[in-house]
């Protein structure tokens, strides 16, 4: 009997099918260390300036150089791994992620930390698209990968949660540089796990790979990214440190795309961007980002200078949102069985507005169960949101293009983050800034010095001292929640349009296993019926497994 053995083949016939499982954990384990260290260094910022001593710019590189190289170059390892081999690199990515945290542990001057920061973006750039694209083919059927990328999301957001968290208990207890060494033992151990259990997959390699366009899309990224930054940090939109690489980065990506579009064998298929889901599902990752880390970066804001909380107090109160972010993860592929993504994704956005809507009633004192019950309904929401919109992505593109698909992916998660960070803190200093335009007895200067942000607000009530000192102080909170509250309504108001985006998403969760995916060896006779009616029992397969053979040159694998 001839036959046509495929990558799911293999993985079944090597007992995948039960380690599939086993694999998820690798993956997660090794997203869980990325989600980690892109939030863990922002408590322990004060202790290492103290340490390392650094200047303005260099601070602001060792905080953004891991995000920002990471960003730039998803697409590159993306596509690479789509050519040469996932698991290849997400190896590769494991042990350079390893040696440079030991480097940035250990690290004695700022120029350092700057270049071990930088090579952690590197690393992470080839684990987090390698560990979606492995997902995509580790587990064929949709509805098993479903829930497996429920998993997925919830660990992403239980990385970025804890990393608060877990950085002030270590700066607390030991010093700056153990929030990079937690990472060590874990690479130490998932490194010979993953080169055991993973399987290796790729794309179908047609033509060579094109090295200009890659470095193009990270030029690109780069540029997009760093300008938004920028824009995020209060820098003028027009001054030239801030235009300039907005105005690059844009042209470059302009040009990858015309690129990618005239080549034979491109790096990226835009053709996917053609698909209203895969378009609609990229948009509503973007949207959902922009919220959530805006957001968050706002209520650290509120909890540590107006409720006056501590760092690790600040991880605690944020924890609700982590194990509501569980819940809709585990609940999630159910949910979508129920009620399709359309329904999934544009309540959730609905959840997710109506959560920051009520915490619309903070105000200057604290209101621990209002907060809670408000993060509850934000991580739940937001992840169900996250959730169906990756699950949708992913299932609109081909197994061949995973690499390239979950780099797009991962792209619009960042530039996301970035655009929250940029667009709602614009929001929030133009509100803020007018409140401390005329307080009585303080001088102009001093009223323009506490406009740029509430800590230093703070610093020059300090310096003034006085009635003058305490007016300011008062301004100063009152003006910051005023402008918290408008926040949340441009927040809510964008949640609101990625409801109606989701509107363009299908209706019904589409079960459909890709062809190459059912043409498994099968025996002949009653043995085969009962192995066909196993498997559909099981949810891997809807249609007999016994059409004719594949030619090797159509499918790229050898048939038997």
């Amino acid at each position: 009997m001839q036959r046509t053995i495929t990558a799911g083949a293999r993985l079944r016939a090597a007992g995948g099918g039960a380690n599939r499982w086993v694999v998820l954990v690798v993956l997660c384990v090794s997203l869980l260390l990325v989600a980690l260290d892109a939030t863990v260094l922002h408590v322990a910022v004060p202790s290492l300036t103290e340490d390392l001593r650094p200047s303005s710019t260099e601070l602001l590189w060792i905080v953004d150089a891991y995000p920002l190289i990471c960003a730039a170059l998803l697409i590159l390892f993306g596509t690479l791994g789509d050519r040469v081999g996932r698991r290849r690199v997400l190896l590769l990515g494991y042990a350079l992620f390893g040696v440079a945290s030991a480097v940035a542990a250990l690290a004695t001057a700022p120029e350092v930390l700057i270049g071990a920061r930088a090579l952690l973006g590197v690393g992470g750039a080839m684990i987090m698209p390698a560990t979606l694209s492995i997902l995509r083919a580790v587990f064929p059927d949709r509805r098993e990968r479903a829930t497996a990328i429920g998993i997925w999301t919830a660990v992403a957001a239980i990385g970025a949660a804890t990393g608060p968290v877990l950085g002030g208990f270590l700066v607390e207890h030991y010093w700056w540089g153990s929030v990079f060494l937690i990472n060590i033992p874990l690479m130490a151990l998932i490194l010979p796990l993953g080169r055991w259990l993973l399987p290796e997959s790729k794309g179908r390699a047609g033509g060579p790979w094109d090295v200009l366009g890659a470095l193009m899309a990270a030029a690109g990224v780069l540029g997009a990214v760093l300008g938004v930054k920028r824009i995020g940090a209060g820098e003028n939109l027009l001054a030239p440190e801030t235009c300039g690489p907005l105005l690059l980065g844009a042209a470059l990506l302009i040009l990858f795309v015309r690129r990618q579009k005239r080549r034979a064998h491109p790096l990226i298929d835009m053709r996917l961007f053609s698909r209203a889901a895969f378009t609609t599902s990229v948009g509503c990752i973007v949207l959902a980002m922009l919220a959530l880390v805006g957001l968050e970066l706002i209520a650290v804001q509120y909890l540590q200078l107006v409720l006056g909380l501590s760092p690790l107090e600040t991880g605690l109160r944020l924890l609700p949102l982590t194990f509501a972010a569980m819940a809709a993860g585990a609940t999630g592929s159910y949910t979508l069985r129920r009620i399709g993504p359309r329904r999934m994704v544009g309540w959730g956005f609905v959840l997710t507005a109506a959560a920051v809507l009520l915490l619309v009633l903070m105000g200057q004192h604290d209101r621990p169960l209002l907060l809670t019950c408000g993060f509850v309904l934000l991580g739940f929401g937001l992840q169900t949101t996250l959730f169906s919109a990756y699950e949708s992505m992913l299932s609109e593109a081909p197994p061949e293009s995973a690499g390239g698909a979950a780099a797009i992916g991962e792209t619009s998660y960042q530039l996301g983050a970035g655009m929250g960070i940029a667009l709602l803190g614009s929001v929030m200093n133009a509100a803020y800034a007018p409140g401390l335009s005329a307080v009585p007895g303080v001088p102009a200067d001093a009223s323009r010095a506490a406009a740029n942000s509430l800590g230093e607000a703070y610093q020059v009530a300090d310096q003034l001292g006085g009635t003058a000192g305490a007016a300011l102080y008062h301004a100063a909170r009152h003006a910051f929640v005023d402008g918290l509250h408008v926040t949340l309504f441009v927040s809510a108001g964008l949640l609101l349009l990625g409801a109606l985006m989701a509107l363009r998403l299908p209706r019904v969760m589409e079960c459909t296993v890709d062809p190459e995916d059912l043409c498994v060896p099968v025996p002949e006779g009653a043995v085969a019926k009962e192995a066909v009616a196993k498997e559909a029992v099981a949810g891997e397969v809807r249609v007999p497994a016994t059409r004719e053979p594949v030619e090797p040159a159509a499918s790229g694998r050898p048939a038997h």
